[in-house]
Order: C-alpha cells, then sequence, then structure tokens
C-alpha cells in the first residue's frame, strides 16, 4: 500500500523518538524561515512569487521546508531513528507547497481578478483533503478503485484515474507557463514608460501568448491526447473564427496593430466616441481609458481602429487652452493687453514657450471682447482647473488696475 497504516502511525507517535523528530520538523521549519528573511532582506518585494507579502506567504518558505525535511528524513533513517512524524510532515509540505505555487502564480498573473480568491480556496480544499486522505490511507485505495473503471479509446486504455492524474499534470504545467510569462511580463514592463511601455507590452502579449499556447500544447499531451487531433481542432477554429468569433478574432489582431505601430500608447490623452480620456491599459482585447472624474471606459481594440481617435498626446503633448474676458471701451489695451501676457504667464502650469496671446476678438454690445490663449504640457491633469486659475488672476489684475468688466444694462421706460 502506498499510504501508511493510521494505527501503525499513532503508535509510532507514542514512541519517545517522536519528540526527537518533532524537535527536527521544528528546526527545518525555523531554518527555512530564517534562510528566506536573509534572502528577502528588508524590503518586502511587490507581488512576489518566491517571496510573498510575508516570509510564510511565497512559495520559497514551503519549498525550503520541503527539502530540509525530506534531507532530515534521510539522515534519520541512516541513523537508526524510527521515523513516524516525517511521514506526517512530509505530506503536509507538499501540499502548502502545492497551495501556496498556485495561488501566487494566479495572483500575479491575474492580479484584477476577483476569480482568484476562489480558485485559492477550492486548491487549498483539495489539497489538503488529499493529504489527509493520503494519510489515512484512504486515497491510494481510492485510486486503485478509480483504476478499475476503464475503457478503450482507438488503441489506448483510458481510466478516471489516468484522466485525474493527466488533469493534474496539465493544471501544473498551465501554472508553471503562468509563472514563466508573469515574470516575463514583469521583467519587460519594469521602469518603463511612454513609446518604450507600448513596445514592451507588445513582446509581453506575444511572450504571454505563446508560452500559454505551449502550455495547452504539453498539458494536452500529459493528459494523453494526441496532438495530431488538433489539425482538426483548427479546421473546426478557422470556421469559428469566420462566423462566431470573427469580432473576437478583430479586437485581437487589433490590439497588436495598436501596439505595434505605436499610434495609440499608454498616457495619451485621447477622445473616442465622445469619451475623452488618460489611456491606462492596452490589453490584448481591449483598452482601458480613464477619465479625468474617474470614469472607466473599455474599448474594444477594433473600434480605435475603424473609427476616427482624437489623441491629444500622439505628436506633442502640448495642448491650447483659451478663456475670454471683456473690458470697457475706455480701457487702454496697449497697456493692458502686454499687462495680461505677463499675468498668464505667471499661472502654474501655463508655458512660458510658446507664451500666451491676448487678442482682441470682438467689439461687442457691451465692450471689447479680448481672447486670452496658453498652453499647457500636463493634459491629463484636466484643463478646468488651469483656467480657472488664469480667470482668477486676470480678475485680480483687472480689480488692481480699476479696468471695469462691463455687464448688459437695460433701461426700460414706461410710456
Amino acid at each position: 500500500m502506498l499510504g501508511m497504516d493510521l494505527s501503525d502511525a499513532l503508535d509510532a507517535l507514542r514512541q519517545s523518538s517522536a519528540w526527537i523528530e518533532l524537535a527536527v520538523a521544528l528546526g527545518c521549519l525555523g531554518m527555512s524561515w530564517l534562510i528566506v528573511r536573509l534572502v528577502r532582506g528588508s524590503q518586502t518585494p511587490e507581488r512576489s512569487i518566491w517571496f510573498g507579502r510575508k516570509i510564510v506567504d511565497g512559495v520559497l518558505f514551503p519549498v525550503l521546508a520541503l527539502v530540509l525535511a525530506y534531507a532530515a528524513k534521510r539522515l534519520l533513517i541512516l541513523m537508526a531513528v524510527p521515523v513516524a512524524v516525517f511521514k506526517i510532515v512530509l505530506p503536509v509540505l507538499i501540499s502548502f507547497v502545492i497551495i501556496r505555487l498556485s495561488v501566487r502564480v494566479l495572483d500575479a498573473a491575474f492580479p484584477a481578478s476577483k476569480l482568484v480568491k476562489a480558485a485559492e480556496r477550492t486548491i487549498s480544499w483539495i489539497a489538503w483533503l488529499a493529504m489527509v486522505a493520503w494519510i489515512t490511507g484512504f486515497l491510494p485505495l481510492l485510486l486503485e478503485e478509480l483504476d478499475q473503471i476503464h475503457w478503450t479509446l482507438g488503441s489506448s486504455k483510458v481510466s478516471i484515474r489516468t484522466l485525474l492524474e493527466g488533469a493534474l499534470s496539465a493544471g501544473f504545467v498551465l501554472v508553471l507557463v503562468l509563472w514563466v510569462s508573469a515574470a516575463v511580463e514583469d521583467r519587460l514592463l519594469r521602469g518603463a514608460t511612454g513609446e518604450q511601455l507600448s513596445l514592451r507590452k507588445v513582446v509581453a502579449n506575444v511572450v504571454r501568448a505563446g508560452l500559454v499556447f505551449l502550455g495547452l500544447l504539453l498539458a494536452l499531451s500529459a493528459v494523453g491526447i494526441d496532438l495530431t487531433a488538433l489539425s482538426v481542432l483548427g479546421g473546426a477554429l478557422g470556421v469559428g473564427l469566420g462566423f462566431g468569433l470573427q469580432k473576437l478574432a478583430a479586437n485581437y489582431v487589433s490590439g497588436f496593430v495598436i501596439l505595434a505601430e505605436r499610434s495609440l500608447r499608454i498616457g495619451d490623452m485621447v477622445k473616442v466616441d465622445n469619451f475623452e480620456g488618460r489611456i491606462t491599459d492596452i490589453a490584448t482585447r481591449y483598452t482601458v481609458i480613464r477619465a479625468l472624474n474617474g470614469r472607466e471606459a473599455i474599448v474594444p481594440n477594433e473600434m480605435l481602429i475603424t473609427q476616427r481617435v482624437e489623441n491629444s498626446s500622439l505628436a506633442d503633448p502640448r495642448v491650447l487652452v483659451s478663456t475670454m474676458v471683456q473690458v470697457g471701451y475706455g480701457t487702454d489695451l496697449e497697456a493692458c493687453m502686454p499687462a495680461l501676457i505677463q499675468v498668464v504667464a505667471g499661472v502654474p502650469r501655463v508655458m512660458a514657450d510658446p507664451a500666451p496671446v491676448v487678442q482682441l476678438s470682438n467689439f461687442a454690445a457691451d465692450g471689447l471682447e479680448l481672447t486670452i490663449n496658453f498652453w499647457i504640457l500636463d493634459p491629463e491633469n484636466g484643463q478646468g482647473g488651469v483656467r480657472s486659475d488664469v480667470n482668477l488672476a486676470i480678475l485680480k489684475y483687472l480689480n488692481t488696475q480699476g479696468i471695469e468688466i462691463p455687464f448688459p444694462q437695460r433701461v426700460v421706460r414706461q410710456g
């Protein structure tokens, strides 16, 4: 029997050597904690798979503990010490490694997904139940019974046990692929900005898609599916893309085209379908645009290719902002207009080059209409705030100089 007999295990735990094993096991855990603490240092890496948010939250701690515990078990056997505690410790550590590896990889690969917590609970329950079944000797018996339920597919013999083992192998392969792709994407996007960020996003998406495809092939091979059958699947997939998946495929292709051409970049201020905001992410299927009021729009990439998109940051991030004020007809414009230019130029966020411009735009019914044009370099911070600051500065200057801002006056006579 592959498992261990529960009554024999309980008898072994009553022996005096069990205390020695328990002390050695605790020592392995303490040494693993110390090693991880020294390797990690004082700073906690953000979203690290190896270290996690805490010392025992990553993958490195249970892996080190498992390695040290296995080495300690072999050493105790060589010293002729009866082993009982380690028959429980090793399955527990294996379950711990599986849970930490799966959870940390899924959290790194899908940081914004709400299904990660549900997957974490599911994986934890399965791993701990399998560990308990192994220790009690129930799991080997169950596997033997499942192996008896089999059928023939072509020339291959398939049982429920082989399907379960294949599914677990496929899941393990996919977890490793997601781990590698998440590490590659994090390394590529670290410290990148502007055009460099968009270009690296292309490479990260291509690498991730390639690794996931390779992982799926390995997973299918682990389950026992003949990969030559993929030719039939490819034909069916082509028909599906021609009909039901046409829009989905167009969005994915458009995403790679946008990132490759760099016509839209992360951080650009754009206006699409009357929605204006800053691009915060360009995924393979959609683009996220965040408005200045906090609302976010998820725009399919095909729309960004087929429709007109206003990009305020493509060639030049500078944006022209205008405001208007009226002064009385008796105002000395030759002195007032240069003074207004200096006042507007002193407002924060207003660029000195190009300098602000004041123009006499209209002879209005109640006064002279002056249009003030100025440039800003940070449109992602909005235009309302800087326009308000400019208006306040203009109002303060006009009040200081005693220049009247005319308002409509109407005289009503009764006959």
